[in-house]
C-alpha cells in the first residue's frame, strides 16, 4: 500500500499537534501519527499496527535523527543507531532554500520553544554548514533570538551546492525571506 504524508494542518482524524510536526501519514484510508516526544524519540499511533514498520520508515526519511519509536502504551517498536547531535551557531549555517511559508512558521512555533527543539541535518562545506532541511525551524529560531541550534551531519546530492549558491545570491538584509 502507498504511504502518503499529510502536509496540511487540519484533518479531523488526526491530532493538530502532530499535524503541526508534519508527522501524519495515511496508508490507504488508514491514518497514522508519529509524534515527536524528544530529540530522538517518537510515539506511533494508528491502526492496523501491521503498517507501523512502513510508517516509521517513511517518517525517518523526513526525520532521520529520530531513532526510538514507541507504541502509545510505551512498548519499544523500533530502534536505530543514534545520530550524533552537536550545537551549531546560526551564523555557521548557510540556507539552501529561498523562503519559508507563513502557515508552516505558525505550525512550527507550536513546538519550537527553546533552541534544543530545533534539530536540523547539515552538510559541512567550506568551513560552514549547508542546511539540508529545517529552514522553517531555523527561521523560527532567528525570530526567537536563538544563537544556536542542534544539528547532525548528513549527506546530499550535488544539487544542494547550487541551491546554497543561489540562496547566497538572494540574501537580503534578513536571512530567509517570508512568503505566504
Amino acid at each position: 500500500m502507498e504511504i502518503v504524508r499529510i502536509n496540511s494542518y487540519s484533518d479531523p482524524r488526526l491530532s493538530t499537534k502532530v499535524l503541526a510536526q508534519h508527522g501524519c501519514f495515511t496508508v490507504g484510508e488508514h491514518p497514522f501519527e508519529v509524534e515527536i516526544i524528544s530529540q530522538n524519540a517518537a510515539v506511533v499511533r494508528g491502526h492496523p499496527v501491521e503498517y507501523y514498520s512502513q510508517v516509521i520508515e517513511e517518517f525517518r526519511f523526513y526525520a532521520p535523527h529520530i531513532c526510538l519509536f514507541y507504541s502509545e502504551n510505551g512498548t519499544k517498536l523500533r530502534e536505530y543507531p543514534k545520530k550524533q547531535l552537536f550545537a551549531l551557531s546560526l551564523l555557521q549555517i548557510q540556507p539552501s532554500q529561498f523562503y519559508v511559508d507563513e502557515d508552516k512558521v505558525a505550525a512550527v512555533k507550536t513546538f519550537v520553544h527553546q533552541a534544543e527543539d530545533i534539530v536540523i541535518p547539515v552538510l559541512p562545506h567550506k568551513g560552514r554548514y549547508i542546511s539540508l532541511d529545517g529552514h522553517t525551524r531555523l527561521f523560527c529560531g532567528l525570530q526567537r533570538g536563538f544563537g544556536q541550534v542542534l544539528a547532525f551531519a548528513d549527506e546530499s546530492g550535488d544539487y544542494i551546492f547550487h541551491f546554497a549558491a543561489e540562496a547566497v545570491k538572494g540574501i537580503s538584509p534578513r536571512p530567509m525571506g517570508l512568503s505566504s
